[in-house]
């Protein structure tokens, strides 16, 4: 047994997708997650700033004794997971292979569609990753820059006419392609899910990255007995560099409770 926390991050919103499927699966684990609202979206920035951002949030959750890292975001998953975990001696996770190989076994023709950030996506990450499972499988990827910032803002909800304005201009091609299953592959756009999945229609089936991550350390943590033997009283502390407030507001929404007194603020530039 390990009763030390989980650590997660996110450059923002996104990861809450995972704390919450943590929460749902290990429910007497502690978790300890930084959003970095200050510096969001990571998605636009040059791989050498994404390496540097994420170093910083890696370095202030290791400031507490954490078991492991989950990396809830699609954008760092693709660009720094290599070197993170080659600079800590924890087991740092991502998001990309977990919800690739759920993708690339759902009983499916397989035209895949996949979401992300410009970044992820010219890096082709989840392509060879669901092409690693299902060598056959057709992936056709869609980046959505403007998805970070609507769901920062709190534009995420179906009726809200500006995202789905949006999400229509950039599932757009993926109707067109006819994917059958369609990868969130920013741990944001599972907010968006009730929005894309109307979209979308009935027929395309979801994976989310940050749940599917979730799962895999879950899962990687049991096997390893790494678990902390609480059935549950598991406590969640989360941090931001910026916006408190809105980020206490919209998390406890997307939670379904109110976690406001457990948001502190951290100045990431010290780390």
């Amino acid at each position: 047994m390990d009763q030390r926390p989980i650590g997660v991050f996110d450059s923002g919103l996104g990861g809450l997708t995972a704390v919450r499927e943590l929460c749902r699966l290990l429910p007497g684990e502690d978790v300890v997650y930084f959003g970095d609202t200050g510096r969001v979206p990571y998605g636009s920035r040059s791989r050498e700033t994404i390496i540097k951002y994420a170093r910083q949030d890696v370095a202030f959750l290791r400031t507490f004794d954490l078991k492991a890292i989950l990396i809830a975001c699609g954008t760092v998953s693709t660009t720094a997971l290599d070197v993170l975990s080659a600079e800590n001696p924890i087991p740092v996770m991502g998001v990309v292979e977990p919800a690739a190989r759920a993708a690339a076994r759902l009983p499916r023709r397989g035209d895949i569609g996949r979401l992300g950030t410009q970044t992820s996506v010219r890096s082709g990450a989840y392509e060879r990753a669901i092409q690693a499972e299902n060598p056959a499988a057709r992936v056709t990827g869609q980046p959505c820059p403007l998805f970070v910032p609507l769901v920062e803002s709190g534009r995420f909800r179906p009726g809200d006419i500006v995202i789905e304005t949006v999400a229509a201009e950039y599932l757009a091609p993926l109707k067109a392609a006819g994917v059958d299953t369609l990868v969130l592959g920013c741990t944001h756009y599972p907010l968006l899910e009730e929005v894309i999945a109307a979209c979308m229609g009935p027929g395309v089936a979801l994976v989310s990255a940050g749940a599917e991550g979730a799962r895999a350390a879950a899962d990687f943590l049991r096997a390893r007995g790494a678990l902390s033997g609480r059935a549950d009283g598991g406590a969640c502390r989360f941090f931001v560099s910026d916006r408190q407030e809105d980020f206490a507001r919209l998390a406890s929404i997307f939670l379904g409770r109110d976690v406001t007194e457990a948001v502190e603020l951290t100045d990431i530039s010290q780390y």
